[in-house]
């Protein structure tokens, strides 16, 4: 018994399932773009932050430099700067590091230059050892990243400044809440003072620094090839289609 060869589709359909072939193709072959584009933004930030971390301290920003200051041009920069910390004007910001959960502790430091910059001292594991880890008084030097603020809060996590809940480190925010002033607008990462302990029960000095994470996932070239994969999909089903509704028309003659 021979196989009954379905009717041509009209010329509309045809059309229909073109458009939709070539929307989903084009789609995706954009998107694989878009992911070779990342992977290259992303392998320039891994290089540019690399010699940054490991370059040695510069000076930080001034005030005059604070317009052009950039993720492009300075974040990660390593700097030095000495001043003395302002008493009395801690924020705890909630954070999750290596060595768990808990809160960055940030004091202003007002620096020889007579501006000031917000410092990240470290890691405290919760508002008990932050409280016994007061800023040094007198002069001190701090080196480490520079890093650009944070406005707004953490994942669907608003900052809530009067009831002192932290949620990023929000420079102007934090200035405003404890009457800063104009602030420098970044903050710095310092450096770990001292190794950590082989075990991490052994409690080290509050707080700790140097936790900043510099290691940046990087599964871009992996997207772009399975987007590219699926477009090839597309294109092979695209032909399938040609080819039945090709043997279509050739039945009906």
């Amino acid at each position: 018994m021979a196989t009954r060869v379905k009717a041509p589709r009209s010329s509309f359909v045809l059309g229909l399932i073109g458009a939709v072939f070539l929307a989903l193709f084009a789609g995706l072959i954009a998107l694989g773009a878009w992911q070779v584009q990342r992977l290259g933004w992303k392998r320039d930030l891994i290089q540019r932050v690399e010699s940054r971390v490991h370059a040695e301290p510069g000076a930080a920003p001034g005030p005059a430099q604070w317009p052009g200051v950039s993720a492009a041009n300075d974040e990660y920069r390593r700097v030095r700067l000495r001043g003395e910390y302002l008493p009395g004007a801690d924020t705890r910001v909630q954070a999750v590091t290596e060595l768990g959960p808990g809160f960055w502790l940030l004091t202003p430091l007002r620096t020889d230059a007579g501006y000031t910059v917000l410092i990240n001292r470290g890691y405290v594991p919760d508002a008990r050892t932050a409280a016994a880890a007061p800023a040094p008084s007198g002069p001190v030097e701090v080196a480490g990243l520079l890093r650009l603020s944070e406005p707004g809060g953490g994942f669907l996590r608003k900052n809530q400044p009067a009831q002192a809940r932290w949620f990023s480190r929000d420079v102007a925010a934090i200035a405003a809440a404890h009457k800063l002033g104009a602030v420098a607008p970044y903050f710095i990462d310092a450096e770990r003072a001292a190794p950590l302990p082989g075990d991490l029960r052994t409690a080290p000095q509050w707080p700790v620094g140097g936790l900043t994470v510099i290691k940046f996932p990087n599964n871009h070239l992996q997207y772009a090839l399975t987007w590219f994969a699926l477009a090839l999909m597309v294109a092979w089903a695209a032909w399938r289609v040609w080819r039945e509704e090709a043997r279509r028309r050739a039945a009906a003659v």
